[in-house]
C-alpha cells in the first residue's frame, strides 16, 4: 500500500486550508481550524505559507466574543492564473481562472468526427489555449499550472492517456505531447474526477460526506467522492460505471464489451434510443450528437411524443443504473452532471427520480437526493483548475517535472 509522506500530508493539508478559504472568503485562522479539524497552530503555519506565496492577502479583523480581534484572510484572486482544459469527444474547451477561481476567459475549438489523432486533439488544445491567455492578458509568470481533463482511463503520474474507447487511444504520451507546444506545468486526469471536484468545492456535494456524480454526455462515468474526499481507486480507474453491464447481450460498445450503460445513455446511445423509435424523425441530425439532444430538448418543451418517448425510455436505463450506485454506495447526493443533463434538464431529472425509486431499495434511496449540477460554468474545466492548483501547491519548493518545461518550439509565456 503506497503511504503519504510528510511532504504529501503537508500538500494535502495546505490544499484543503485554500480550498476552505476560497469557499468562505474572507475568514479567520480559527474559522479554518474548526472546519479542516486541524490545529490552530497547523493552520496558522500553512496560511503564513499561502501568504508568502501571495495565495492569500490579509484583509482587516473581526471582533471575537470577549477576547482580541481575529484577523481575516482572503484568496488573493490576482496573486497567479489557473487553466483547465476539457477534452471530449465532440469539443475542447479551455478556461482561465484566477486564483479564487472566477473565470476570466474561454475558447472553444469543435472536433469534427475523424479528429481524434493525438496530433489533432493537441493542436486544438495548444490554440484554445493560447487564445485564452491571449483574452485575459495574464503574464505567463502569473500562471501557475494547466490541468487537463480527457476521458478515459489516466496514468496522473506519468502523463499517459492509457486507454480511451471512443478514441481507440492505448497508452498515449498525451503530456508530453502538449508540452511541445505549451510551457506551463501540466497535470493529467479525466473528467470523472474533475467534475466530482467541482461539485465538491462548488455544486451540490459541498458539505457532504458521500456523494455519485454522473457525468452524460458522449461517453459516461461516476465520479466518487466518498468519505468526504475524492475516490479513485488503486489505479486511479474507480468510476467507469458507464461501462458496467446494463442489457445481456446488448448494444456493442467501443470498449469491445456489449450492453454497457454508455450504449444506452451517452449520447450516441440517446440518438440510437430516438433511431430505433424513429427512424425518419426530423429531430435525429445523424452526424451531430449536440443538434440531436438540443433538439429532443426542444421537443419535450413543445411536447413532441417522439422526444418525450426517448427521454422517458433513456431515463429507463439511466434510472436502472443509478440505483445501483445508490443500493451499492449508499451515497446522500447524486448529481447529474455534463452537457447532456445540461441540455435535456428537468424533464430527464424527473424521469429519472421516477425510475430510480422503482429500482432502488427504499432505505437507500430515501437518504438520497438526486439533483442537477448546479455549477453555471463547464465543471470540467474548473474541476481540472482545481488538479493544477493541487499540483502547484505540491511544487512548492521542488523543481517542476522535466515534461514541464521542454526545449522544443511551444506557446511560451510571454516575455
Amino acid at each position: 500500500m503506497k503511504r503519504g509522506t510528510s511532504r504529501d500530508i503537508r500538500t494535502a493539508n495546505r490544499y484543503e486550508v485554500l480550498r476552505q478559504i476560497i469557499a468562505e472568503s474572507p475568514t479567520s485562522r480559527q474559522e479554518l481550524a474548526a472546519a479542516t479539524g486541524l490545529s490552530l497552530a497547523t493552520v496558522a503555519t500553512l496560511v503564513g505559507e499561502l501568504l508568502d506565496l501571495r495565495m492569500l492577502t490579509e484583509v482587516g479583523f473581526e471582533d471575537s466574543a470577549g477576547g482580541r480581534p481575529r484577523g481575516l484572510v482572503a484568496v488573493n484572486a490576482s496573486g497567479g492564473a489557473l487553466i483547465g482544459v476539457d477534452i471530449a469527444e465532440t469539443y475542447v474547451r479551455v478556461e482561465l481562472f484566477d486564483l479564487a477561481l472566477n473565470v476570466l476567459a474561454r475558447a472553444d475549438e469543435d472536433m469534427r468526427p475523424g479528429e481524434s489523432r493525438p496530433e489533432q486533439v493537441v493542436g486544438h488544445v495548444a490554440a484554445a489555449l493560447g487564445s485564452v491567455v491571449a483574452q485575459a492578458g495574464v503574464e505567463g509568470a502569473r500562471v501557475l499550472g494547466v490541468g487537463v481533463s480527457v476521458p478515459g482511463q489516466v496514468d496522473r503520474d506519468t502523463g499517459i492517456s492509457e486507454y480511451a474507447p471512443n478514441w481507440d487511444w492505448h497508452d498515449v504520451p498525451l503530456l508530453d505531447l502538449l508540452s511541445e507546444h505549451i510551457a506551463y506545468p501540466l497535470y493529467l486526469d479525466n473528467p470523472l474526477r474533475a467534475c466530482a471536484v467541482a461539485e465538491l468545492w462548488f455544486g451540490a456535494a459541498r458539505g457532504r460526506g458521500d456523494a455519485v456524480v454522473v457525468n452524460l454526455g458522449t461517453g459516461v462515468g461516476a465520479g466518487l467522492a466518498l468519505g468526504g474526499g475524492l475516490h479513485r481507486g488503486v489505479s486511479n480507474s474507480a468510476g467507469e460505471w458507464g461501462h458496467t453491464t446494463l442489457v445481456l447481450d446488448g448494444r456493442l460498445c467501443h470498449c469491445g464489451n456489449h450492453g454497457c450503460v454508455e450504449t444506452y445513455v451517452g449520447a450516441p446511445g440517446i440518438m440510437l434510443n430516438l433511431r430505433e423509435l424513429s427512424p425518419g424523425s426530423t429531430l435525429l441530425h445523424p452526424e451531430d450528437q449536440t443538434a440531436t439532444i438540443n433538439a429532443l430538448a426542444q421537443g419535450v418543451t413543445a411536447q413532441d411524443p417522439v422526444a418525450l418517448k426517448v427521454v422517458r425510455d433513456t431515463a429507463r436505463y439511466l434510472g436502472a443504473g443509478i440505483s445501483d450506485l445508490v443500493n451499492l454506495l449508499n451515497p446522500e447526493v447524486v448529481v447529474l452532471s455534463s452537457w447532456v443533463a445540461a441540455t435535456l434538464g428537468e424533464p430527464l431529472l424527473n424521469e429519472v427520480r421516477e425510475a430510480v425509486a422503482r429500482h432502488a431499495l427504499k432505505r437507500p434511496y430515501a437518504a438520497t437526493e438526486i439533483v442537477l449540477s448546479p455549477i453555471p460554468t463547464d465543471p470540467v474545466c474548473l474541476g481540472a483548475a482545481t488538479f493544477a492548483l493541487e499540483g502547484a501547491l505540491q511544487s512548492v519548493g521542488q523543481r517542476p517535472p522535466k515534461r514541464t518545461t521542454p526545449a522544443r518550439s511551444r506557446t511560451a509565456p510571454p516575455s
